[in-house]
């Protein structure tokens, strides 16, 4: 393919999603010459985390141009890191390393033979690049040295001598490699800058340098080895990614900061060319994106989103923003004591049974409609994922749900579940099955208001929510006598 490209269709393959290019002249005057040589280095640290996939994209991308690439496992660079890798251990995280970047290469189609591979310390020892680095520190101030690495080293309030070695070195392996271009996230641009300045200076060539953006994390920050929460790891079980995935930061409409789009921009198109989303044909159906800025721009607008209908939804008949019954946390529960509440002549404690280790605690003027003896040992239906609030200095830690029809007198009667049913049963409504409740709901979302307004007992005096039965395993919810009232 490399063959078939002009000088300008390679320049854009290396160039396309970078945030900045240094000697992007350079680069071009190579390319009408000949191939581009490029290498990126890691240093063997922290594990490598799904972010390692925007580089090697990038590196597809240097591929598909007919690049030169080398990959530089930094092992030295790794023990001059605050030893963030002790010496002991550089042979085997450098094992690690190439064992793991050559399966994430291979995964995206990437042919390892036409990469070369190679470790910090089959160069970096010799006599000739000591050398250098001696007659490099001659030259380089303190403070340059340690403003090149502020971004990239670890920063510690009393620094070993090590960390200003670090930047040194990395312009060096420019030299070293035989390069003309070296690629790497724009946290590294004080390095690349400190080897344009300080190359000549020993009489070698300045090279040009790529820079990728820093891709945000799931938490909206950087994507970091040390915070556990900010990245998926490789070797992560599919139940931990999942649950990342569900906490990541994707606020609908923002585009900044968000992870997730980033990846889809950074290495998802890059590699595969377009995107597509599966939906609930009454969220809009599924759809195809041939180019990031439709998607950005439909995230924009909260017309696509990965959990929630957004605005789509709700022109196509859907829930609006991802309002769907199944984040309610419906179960069953057995009533096993009824007393007053000490505070309050109208309200009740009583303890339910809801298949967990201890009953909890539920609050309600029931009693006010029921005989207290009615409710002793009674099944009935409740909210268990309402933020527990305090009523007269009792907290509630569920809601106990009922059928209420309001007037002159207003009637209440308690939902009841299928004949049968166990404390803990889940409730769900009919076609609803597969969701996972929200662990907590959020009060200022009002998620559970909402979704109430369409919880009602029908002209059968079964629980609906749009008309879509709640049921149990063992069948539907039912009341006694209050058809057409609202559950609540």
């Amino acid at each position: 393919m490399a063959e078939q490209l002009s000088p300008d269709e390679k320049m854009h393959l290396i160039t396309r999603n970078l945030q900045e290019v240094l000697g992007e002249e350079k680069l071009k005057q190579v390319l009408q010459e000949r191939e581009l040589k490029v290498y990126w280095g890691t240093a063997t640290t922290g594990k490598p985390h799904v972010a390692y996939f925007v580089p090697m994209s990038k590196i597809a991308d240097f591929l598909k141009a007919g690049c030169e690439v080398t990959i530089l496992f930094a092992d030295l660079h790794a023990f001059l890191d605050n030893m963030k890798a002790p010496w002991e251990l550089l042979e085997l995280r450098v094992q690690y390393y190439e064992q793991v970047i050559k399966a994430m290469l291979e995964s995206i189609g990437v042919p390892l033979d036409k990469l070369k591979f190679i470790k910090g310390t089959d160069y970096q020892l010799s006599r000739q690049y000591t050398l250098d680095v001696y007659r490099l520190s001659s030259m380089v101030t303190e403070h340059d040295a340690k403003k090149a690495g502020a971004e990239v080293v670890k920063q510690v309030d009393h620094p070993l001598l090590s960390g200003l070695l670090y930047p040194g070195l990395q312009a060096l392996d420019e030299e070293y490699l035989k390069v003309d271009a070296q690629f790497g996230g724009v946290d590294q641009r004080k390095i690349f800058t400190l080897a344009e300045k300080y190359l000549p200076t020993l009489g070698y060539a300045k090279r040009s340098h790529l820079m990728n953006p820093m891709v945000p994390g799931l938490t909206g920050t950087k994507m970091s080895s040390s915070e556990e929460d900010s990245k998926i790891d490789l070797l992560d079980k599919k139940e931990d990614v999942k649950k990342k995935l569900k906490k990541a930061f994707c606020e609908p409409g923002n585009i900044e900061n968000n992870g997730l789009l980033s990846f889809v921009k950074h290495v998802l198109f890059p590699l595969h060319g377009e995107f597509s989303i599966k939906r609930d044909p009454k969220w809009g159906g599924d759809k195809v994106y041939t180019a990031f800025e439709e998607v950005e721009k439909d995230f924009a607008e909260e017309l696509v989103h990965p959990v929630k209908g957004g605005k789509a939804a709700a022109a196509a008949g859907g829930e609006e923003e991802g309002l769907v019954p199944s984040r309610l946390d419906i179960r069953v529960g057995k009533i096993i004591s009824v007393e007053k509440h000490p505070d309050a002549d109208s309200l009740y404690l009583e303890k339910i049974d809801v298949g967990e280790a201890e009953p909890r605690t539920v609050v309600s003027g029931l009693v006010a409609f029921i005989s207290q003896e009615e409710l002793q040992d009674r099944m009935v239906l409740l909210l268990c994922n309402m933020k527990p609030q305090k009523m007269r200095g009792i907290e509630s830690q569920a809601m106990l749900l009922c059928a209420a029809i309001e007037g002159e007198p207003r009637r209440v009667e308690p939902l009841d579940p299928p004949e049968g049913s166990s404390p803990g049963d889940r409730v769900f409504v009919e076609g609803c099955e597969t969701g996972k409740p929200d662990d907590k709901l959020n009060p200022k979302k009002k998620v559970w208001e909402k979704l109430q307004v369409d919880l009602k007992v029908s002209g059968e005096c079964v629980a609906q929510w749009k008309d879509q039965h709640l049921m149990t395993k063992l069948g539907q919810v039912t009341c006694k006598t209050l058809k057409g009232g609202n559950i609540c």
